[in-house]
């Protein structure tokens, strides 16, 4: 990686020959130290710092000759691309206490910023430490700090800088997981997926999130078909596999309107009817074309006959699958007197999907409130989470 935000090259302020005459310079070092400034700003900064060291050379420097001379070879090495030499002489410079209250944070900044490129990473964040005390606030220094404790292998350092920024950036939060990949930290590697997921949405990311939540171990099959229902939101479906297996899933469920959206999602993609299984890609839309006339003729009499046992189970289906038909209203009906018969099978799951059901009834904001209630320990406050992710905005 390289130093962000920061040019190391010192401003030639103070170097004129008025200057040398003010603070007494000598002759014999002020004529090469003129000479070579004269190098520099013609560009040629690796003369100037051959013709500094004539200016080395002579005996009895004053602390102020020094001074000028290490701040010359300051500009000079940073601009020629040595950052040995630069961070030397900035050093030097920085620690004369000659520099206005102005100018020290600004060195400060540089001589870190050159520690970093010459890769002696110790001194980097010593003086990034350093300078953070002038400017706690400075941005640009706190990533650099971060990115220093993360090139010299300091992990644990760099994952505690990551964790205090309360709205990370897409590289940094690339970072902290990578960091948490290197410290088989799983739990913290998918809430930081699940904050790139969120904010930074690619297919990468969230096919990563999806495949880690269906291996946790305890996760309920029972929650395929949601998984499923998620990559279509996220355009992540598009195995034929995939939406022969949602389809059925959804038939399963007593939802053929779903299942039909699926199928015919499939053939626009051209995923479905195409290749040797377009016979059983045309035999399962046949199949819930059926099943979908059926369910409009036995609606009434499979609702008359899930109140009269209080089958919740059986009432909530019948009301998600008439949301899925485009019947948004009753169908949240009937979903939500089944939530109040107490008798669910699994009360999570189903908190899950009137949720999932109220957002597809054009109710999103109580859909997502919903959501958020979910708990479970079989992988529904995930999905759910991920729903609500999904959602966002």
């Amino acid at each position: 990686m390289a130093a962000i935000g920061f040019n190391a090259a010192a401003p030639m302020v103070g170097m004129t020959s008025v200057a040398y005459a003010a603070d007494a310079v000598r002759p014999e070092v002020g004529k090469p130290l003129q000479e070579a400034q004269k190098l520099a700003a013609a560009g040629k900064n690796k003369d100037a710092l051959a013709k500094l060291k004539e200016a080395d050379a002579v005996g009895g420097k004053s602390e102020h000759e020094k001074y000028l001379i290490e701040r010359t070879r300051a500009s000079a090495a940073a601009a020629a691309g040595d950052h040995e030499t630069a961070a030397r002489a900035f050093e030097a410079v920085i620690n004369s206490g000659k520099l206005s209250a102005s100018e020290a944070p600004k060195f400060t900044q540089s001589l870190a910023s050159l520690y970093y490129q010459a890769k002696d990473y110790p001194k980097a964040i010593t003086w990034i430490q350093r300078a953070l005390k002038d400017n706690p606030g400075n941005a640009q220094l706190q990533e650099l700090l971060t990115q220093t404790y993360y090139v010299s292998g300091k992990y644990a350092e760099a994952a505690k800088e990551l964790q205090a920024n309360g709205r990370a950036s897409e590289s940094q939060l690339q970072m902290l997981a990578n960091i948490q990949l290197k410290q088989n930290d799983k739990a913290g590697y998918v809430q930081t997926l699940e904050k790139l997921a969120g904010n930074y949405p690619k297919n990468s990311y969230w096919a990563d999130l999806l495949q880690r939540v269906v291996t946790k171990p305890g996760f309920s099959s029972t929650l395929n078909l949601d998984i499923l229902r998620l990559k279509l939101a996220l355009g992540l479906l598009n195995k034929p596999a995939e939406f022969m297996e949602m389809g059925q899933l959804s038939l399963q469920t007593g939802n053929p309107a779903e299942a039909l959206k699926i199928i015919d999602e499939g053939y626009k993609k051209n995923a479905l009817g195409q290749g040797a299984d377009a016979d059983r890609h045309k035999r399962l839309k046949d199949l819930a074309l059926k099943t979908e006339a059926e369910f409009a003729a036995k609606q009434a009499a499979t609702q008359a006959e899930a109140e009269k046992n209080k089958d919740a189970d059986a009432l909530f289906n019948l009301g998600f699958a008439l949301v899925s038909a485009g019947k948004g209203d009753q169908g949240l009906k009937l979903m939500d007197q089944a939530i109040k018969l107490g008798t669910a099978k699994r009360p999570e799951e189903m908190k899950l999907h009137y949720g999932i059901g109220q957002i597809n009834a054009g109710k999103k904001a109580a859909g997502v409130a919903t959501l958020k209630t979910v708990k479970g320990t079989n992988g529904e406050a995930d999905v759910a989470r991920y729903f609500v992710l999904q959602n966002r905005g």
